[in-house]
């Protein structure tokens, strides 16, 4: 007898199986408590690497020394990079809401592999205890950026291979992820899903997972190299061993450039859900958005030269790479009309999730169109290693995967907790965190046309009015963040109760209790429409009738 039937009324937020209290919830299997596991680190660390980073926008707002030196400095803008990338980026949106939302989106009752996706979770916070106590330990932060580029991670005396050893097995939580994902979408969809009929977040989410699968263990293998390059002195990569520094940049960027569109492409896959819901209209390209995320995915293992233009690499090679760049930004921007085309005619919603997700589409086409100026040989050379990096980076990373997160937690939070949060207060935090991220990072695109190098600890005077607008942003992007923390964690417990539909989605998420019971679904259901199907309501009345008939 299955749990659903023997606590039948009883929420996964309420169930607490062999034990009770904090050990049921570190032992669970239950994938929608490990999303909530995954996201209350992750969200802890954010706040932890969004404070680093306000400290190094404190440093920079005048020239000269403020509150820290410049060794210092290095390791927090180091320190910043691997919680951001590896700890948070790299694994939110597929390791909180693809946990949480793929089975229900996809009629099944939980993973493939139940237990193996609470061990990705612990070899998740084993990686990011490992990462915290390399800054902690004797010997110091280690100050190579995020990127651990040789000869600085192999010359460094800092602790670098604490961190090396915390991204390898950050990695191979990630692996493991995404091979549950993969058997998940390929055995557990609901009868009558097929892949046409299959909601596009959990398409976003399986071209991810090949990508972390097949992309992560190259650099899984890189970070090893640099380990026996330090500990054993084989010449891999360092110069004065007999290696070749340009040789770790090819194998660090042949995994870190597919490892955007790890971020990115669940980040497309939740707007994607959230825009036909409040439209209240159909996906418009249901066909041409799926496949798109295939094609980012194929394309984006080509494109990783396009970092090594001033490397070295032969002419040919920066022609190649420089051509595919272009060519991966068109699936991007086949999306983008779709997401727009959809919201054409339909009966718009102004919601917290809609505003998160219009926003993420400005900011990500601002990023993306940025990006293509970095694409051309002609002017990467001369924008190469400038804060314009640092401000389409963090448009493409913190506006397209960071917004896409805080849409996400908005659209799903009725469904995770059965409690409904402060629209009002919800409008408050956006527009201190939309205003606050352009104001930080816009004006580092003009001082980086203008020449300022990134990771700089100290710069020319004629600089510093970008530093100062962006020290003002980071204050009050850090408010707007606090503001929506506060939102979301209060009415936790002090919210409205929520509706099992809050939205009116059709999904099938949204057709089952909030929260779900323990199981998702005391019946799969049997799947006849696209996914986005919006019947009027006999026709859904009717719908219903026959799926209980049937039943």
């Amino acid at each position: 007898m299955s749990h659903s039937e023997t606590h039948p009324q009883v929420s996964y937020l309420e169930y607490q199986g062999k034990y009770k209290g904090i050990l049921g919830w570190l032992t669970t299997t239950d994938h929608k408590r490990i999303a909530l596991l995954y996201m209350y680190c992750i969200v802890v660390f954010f706040f932890v690497a969004a404070i680093l980073g306000l400290t190094m926008s404190i440093e920079k707002m005048r020239p000269g020394q403020d509150i820290m030196n410049a060794q210092t400095y290095n390791g927090l803008f180091t320190v910043h990079g691997i919680i951001m990338i590896f700890m948070i980026v790299i694994p939110g949106l597929a390791a909180v809401f693809g946990n949480f939302a793929l089975p229900l989106l996809i009629g099944a009752r939980d993973v493939a592999f139940p237990k193996l996706n609470l061990f990705s979770w612990y070899l998740y916070v084993i990686g990011a205890i490992l990462a915290v106590l390399s800054q902690l330990l004797k010997g110091g932060a280690p100050d190579t950026g995020w990127t651990f580029y040789v000869p600085y991670s192999a010359g460094s005396s800092t602790n670098v291979i604490w961190a090396l050893t915390a991204a390898f097995i950050l990695g191979f939580s990630n692996i493991l992820t995404g091979l549950n994902f993969i058997v998940t979408i390929h055995r557990m969809r609901a009868p009558g899903m097929t892949w046409f009929k299959m909601p596009l977040f959990p398409w976003s989410l399986y071209a991810t997972a090949w990508i972390q699968v097949l992309a992560t263990p190259i650099v899984g293998i890189t970070l090893l190299m640099v380990i026996a390059e330090r500990v054993l002195h084989i010449g891999f990569f360092d110069p004065a061993l007999g290696g070749d520094p340009v040789l770790f940049q090819h194998l660090f960027w042949i995994y870190s450039h597919p490892a955007v569109y790890i971020m990115i492409l669940p980040a497309m896959g939740v707007i994607t859900e959230i825009f036909p819901t409040f439209s209240q209209k159909p996906v418009f390209g249901y066909g041409a958005i799926a496949i798109s995320s295939l094609a980012i995915a194929f394309v984006g293992y080509f494109v990783w030269g396009h970092h090594m233009f001033t490397s070295g690499i032969s002419y040919w090679s920066k022609w190649f790479f420089s051509f595919l760049t272009f060519i991966v930004a068109v699936p991007s921007a086949i999306k983008v009309f779709n997401w727009i085309s959809t919201m054409y005619g339909g009966s718009i919603q102004m919601r917290p999730p809609l505003l998160y997700a219009i926003s993420f589409v400005f900011l990500f086409m601002i990023g993306g169109f940025t990006g293509l100026f970095l694409g051309a040989l002609a002017t990467n050379v001369q924008l190469h290693d400038t804060t314009f990096v640092v401000a389409h980076f963090h448009y493409i990373i913190f506006g397209g995967m960071g917004f896409a997160f805080f849409a996400a937690i908005h659209y799903w939070y009725p469904k995770m907790y059965g409690k409904m949060y402060s629209d009002r207060w919800a409008y408050i935090a956006w527009g201190f965190t939309f205003v606050g991220f352009n104001l930080l990072y816009f004006p580092q695109f003009i001082i980086g046309v203008q020449g300022m190098p990134r990771r700089y600890f100290d710069y020319l005077p004629q600089f510093q009015w970008g530093h100062m607008l962006s020290g003002f942003g980071a204050f009050i992007l850090l408010i707007g963040l606090i503001l929506m923390a506060w939102n979301l964690i209060y009415h936790v417990k002090r919210g409205a109760i929520a509706p099992a539909n809050p939205w009116k989605g059709v999904t099938l998420e949204w057709q089952i209790a909030s929260p779900p019971t323990l199981e998702n679904f005391e019946e799969i259901p049997v799947i006849k429409h696209n996914p986005y199907w919006f019947g009027t309501e006999e026709e859904i009345k009717r719908e219903k009738k026959s799926v209980t008939r049937n039943t």
